[in-house]
């Protein structure tokens, strides 16, 4: 038994450093959220069993948490970078195929259609709102700017405010607001499924997403022209590493011994 219940152990361990490796490889990702890996011991009996002779038979995987804490605000100066300052998550929408994606990656970027969207051509959602910049509709819908005003003025540049407003500026000296960016929250996020490019799916277990703009309620407000870094802490990451290392090795190396114990009881002469 003694083999099985190492042999487990190795695959934990393997399982654990795996993990470690995927935080140490995104410590420069922007908008990245570490996990950490959670285990369980595993005891077999029956109701008959003496428990003071109940011997355990090792321990499995019980989760894969993510840990959504801050991560380092870096500043960068980009008009359409934001950072978000406390809870909750962007909101983006594929124009492809419609998926609708959450992420803590503030870099937009406007494509040739007039879109604010992501590296990955997924299009920022924002709340509708009239010139005054007070929402219309809770319903979020794709962030597009406008190629030019009512006065036939050509669009100049973009900027987005603490509070999410999304002003464009044009040609002649106007400045209207076209939208305000829509945050989302999760009342389980640790229940979101990672899809890759710090992007997030709502399942089952995270709940539907509730929307709200920045700075209400327990949304955090925008903070432009930044970026929030990876919250990796390389230090804690490679401790954590040799701790996974030394758990495979020494459970390796207790089944080195059961197998030095089975030969010598193999090689008993009578």
């Amino acid at each position: 038994m003694s083999f099985y219940t190492s042999l487990n152990g190795m695959k934990n361990a393997q399982t654990d450093l795996g993990v470690i490796a995927h935080n140490i490889a995104n410590a420069e990702t922007v908008g990245f959220k570490k996990s950490r890996t959670q285990f369980a011991d595993v005891v077999a009996g029956s109701a008959f069993s003496n428990p003071k002779l109940m011997v355990g038979i090792g321990a499995n995987v019980e989760s894969i948490t993510q840990n959504f804490s801050l991560g380092p605000v870096e500043q960068t100066g980009s008009a359409l970078d934001a950072a978000i300052t406390g809870d909750g998550f962007f909101v983006t929408r594929s124009g492809e195929t419609g998926e609708t994606f959450y992420t803590r990656n503030g870099s937009f970027e406007t494509d040739e259609g007039g879109f604010i969207q992501d590296g990955s051509g997924n299009r920022l959602q924002m709340f509708p709102t009239d010139a005054a910049g007070n929402v219309t509709s809770t319903t979020p819908q794709d962030a597009q700017v406008p190629a030019q005003n009512a006065a036939g003025s050509a669009f100049a540049g973009l900027t987005i405010s603490s509070n999410g407003n999304i002003s464009a500026s044009f040609v002649d000296g106007s400045n209207e607001v076209i939208g305000k960016v829509s945050l989302a929250s999760f009342i389980a996020p640790n229940g979101l499924r990672q899809v890759g490019s710090s992007n997030w799916q709502s399942t089952g277990i995270s709940g539907a997403p509730k929307y709200g703009g920045p700075g209400e309620g327990l949304y955090g407000k925008l903070l432009a022209g930044s970026l929030e870094r990876s919250n990796v802490d390389i230090g804690e990451q490679l401790v954590a590493l040799i701790t996974a290392q030394r758990n495979f090795q020494a459970n390796a190396k207790a089944i080195d011994t059961a197998t030095q114990i089975g030969q010598t009881v193999i090689n008993l002469r009578t």
